[in-house]
């Protein structure tokens, strides 16, 4: 939308603001609008805040004014740093998501520091990088796979459903964090990719459970594909497998963690997302699993 007199642009801010959409900032030649998501002061629980993903999630609900908590399981330095940054809005706990024990004291330790947990991304877990077809696949890593990736998220969900049951309120979201293996699947990957498969199944039946803990309560799924991020980033040195993974992407390029952010922040916010529940989207750039291009037609200079 164009708007050729000044007078036009004055009547969209006024407008906006009668909206409660803010403008927040200024850059060198114009204005950013930016929409208020209504999630100032909502208290949110990520699971994985130390990298990747969780850790830019984690960035752009503060810039909300959120509250955070941030998991980890052995990296605390950028949780540090998000504390100091943003003086008492994060809190940061340690916990491994295998255990029922510490999941639960988790949850109360963040209850007890901030109330009432308001949304959960369930984001943290585990790809083995070893390609293994499921002939050669221990018992044992295919049980550590699935403790952490799909035990961890029921353990998650547990606690805060309870913690919904405890704190009655309109509202709540779960943001399940999956992958396109569990879409498409991904040979040498079987482990990973079922328990990617199984956050659909997730969100389908607690969809249809959060609203008895939360009237307008809400479950979503988010299945990345390749993004840049410290788990992916031995693949994604490999300049021959980049190249047959652009084949498959229409926009020719792989995500940043801040892509995957935006949609599962946009995702939290009952104001712009109130009416979207049990749904998988699906934040690839188009990938589909056939080849669309020629490895000829791919350009490593423009992947991000």
């Amino acid at each position: 939308m164009f708007f050729t007199l000044e007078r036009d642009f004055i009547s969209l801010i006024h407008a906006l603001h009668h909206q409660n959409i803010q403008m927040i900032t200024k850059i060198d030649n114009g204005t950013v609008i930016r929409m208020n998501l209504g999630l100032d002061g909502k208290h949110v629980l990520i699971t994985g805040a130390s990298g990747g993903i969780g850790l830019a999630t984690a960035r752009l609900f503060l810039e909300e004014d959120a509250k955070v908590t941030a998991h980890y399981n052995t990296n605390s330095k950028t949780v540090e740093e998000l504390k100091e940054l943003h003086s008492g809005r994060v809190f940061g706990i340690k916990a491994d998501l295998r255990d029922a024990s510490q999941v639960e004291a988790m949850f109360r330790r963040s209850m007890d520091h901030f109330g009432r947990i308001d949304v959960l991304v369930v984001n943290a877990g585990v790809w083995p990088e070893n390609d293994t077809f499921v002939a050669d696949m221990s018992l044992k890593q295919w049980e550590n796979t699935l403790a952490i990736n799909l035990t961890g998220a029921f353990l998650c969900c547990k606690y805060f459903f309870q913690n919904l049951r405890e704190h009655q309120g309109e509202h709540a979201s779960v943001i399940f964090v999956g992958s396109t293996a569990g879409v498409f699947g991904e040979a040498g990957h079987c482990d990973y990719s079922a328990t990617k498969a199984a956050m659909k199944g997730l969100t389908l039946s607690l969809k249809n459970e959060i609203v008895h803990f939360a009237r307008k309560g809400r479950v979503n799924l988010v299945n990345p594909g390749w993004t840049i991020t410290p788990m992916a980033e031995t693949s994604l040195s490999d300049e021959q497998l980049v190249k047959r993974v652009l084949q498959t992407i229409p926009l020719r390029k792989v995500a940043t963690a801040e892509d995957i952010a935006n949609i599962i922040v946009f995702l939290a916010s009952d104001k712009v997302a109130g009416h979207i529940s049990g749904q998988s989207i699906t934040v690839a750039g188009g990938m589909e699993g056939r080849v669309l291009f020629t490895p000829e037609q791919i350009d490593l200079s423009e992947i991000k």
